[in-house]
């Protein structure tokens, strides 16, 4: 059966699999109905069900801020992070700072794009082939790929109708939802609030349309290695996000990098997801040092930390970044 998405949508990625997923969480910020209530969770989506630590003290989290100046503008570029636990406070200090004095948010998909983004991923998911996901699978992989289902309580047919980088990307989100993250929790989506409630310009630099593109249109080779990907990484999903979440919580860039961008495989994926537009991101950023004002960038944290980042692209182009928090 086609799965039916509710009517907001924002999507997310691991080593590996990680960054895929962090990427796609900008256009998923709900699950899927038929993701919402597994029929039998597996043994380790029931011990998944503990909220993930979100007890911290507001000056216990500090994550990665960087600052890019001229003569008249001044640019935050701050590093979210598309899903969270509920209540884990971290707008405050440099962050907030930051935000208050800025007159321009510059988002990866425009604000007003992101009630629009489910029905472009429902057309998008389809498949047009005439054919079921599991039909077109190798046999071993097919094989793991309901072994997989099945241990999260999902009937194989759920994602039959849809592309193979759209089960991936919602065999990782299930458990995810399952241990108490949410993208509604997560930065993207309160730093919209905020710019909503201040009347805040908004500026992106990607539209939804384009950022599902850069899915549906991976080579299906490429689709698969990351459907087997996710398939191995399922027992350890909700550890190796929440290593995520410490590593940024903390500001440790490197190490968020190196989760998020490091271990990804595919060159192609890599290219896609990453450099690509960390480069187009970094050109932007040069022209609009020309203009004055003072804009905060707020993007997914793995494009701003390790090789290939939005600063290695800026600081090749003559622009040097402060790391402020």
């Amino acid at each position: 059966m086609a799965c039916k998405l509710p009517h907001s949508a924002q999507m997310i990625a691991s080593p590996r699999w990680l960054h895929a997923v962090t990427c796609a969480l900008v256009l998923l910020p709900a699950l899927p109905a038929c993701a919402k209530q597994p029929q039998a969770p597996a043994p380790q989506a029931e011990h998944a069900k503990q909220t993930p630590t979100s007890t911290a003290a507001p000056d216990a989290i500090r994550p990665g801020l960087w600052k890019i100046a001229d003569a008249d503008t001044t640019i935050w570029l701050f590093g979210t992070i598309h899903i969270l636990p509920e209540n884990l406070t971290w707008y405050s200090g440099p962050v907030a700072a930051a935000f208050e004095k800025s007159d321009e948010l510059v988002t990866e998909i425009p604000i007003e794009e992101n009630a629009q983004a489910a029905g472009i991923i429902v057309e998008a998911s389809k498949r047009k082939d005439g054919k079921t996901l599991r039909a077109t699978l190798p046999d071993a992989l097919r094989v793991r790929y309901e072994a997989g289902m099945a241990s999260l309580g999902l009937p194989p047919q759920v994602f039959d109708a849809n592309e193979t980088w759209f089960a991936a990307l919602m065999l990782t989100m299930i458990p995810l939802k399952t241990a108490g993250y949410n993208t509604e929790s997560g930065v993207d989506a309160q730093v919209a609030a905020r710019a909503t409630a201040r009347h805040m310009r908004n500026v992106a630099f990607e539209s939804a349309e384009y950022q599902i593109g850069l899915f549906k249109d991976l080579p299906e080779a490429t689709q698969r290695a990351y459907l087997d990907e996710v398939l191995d990484a399922l027992p350890t999903v909700k550890t190796d996000i929440d290593a995520m979440v410490t590593a940024w919580k903390t500001g440790n860039a490197d190490q968020l990098a190196k989760l998020l961008n490091e271990d990804e495989s595919d060159p192609q994926m890599r290219k896609v997801l990453l450099t690509d537009r960390n480069a187009a991101w970094a050109k932007w950023l040069k022209a609009r040092l020309d203009k004055p004002g003072t804009v905060f960038v707020a993007v997914g944290a793995g494009h701003l930390a390790g090789p290939g980042s939005v600063q290695d692209d800026l600081k090749a182009a003559g622009i040097s970044s402060t790391r402020v928090q």
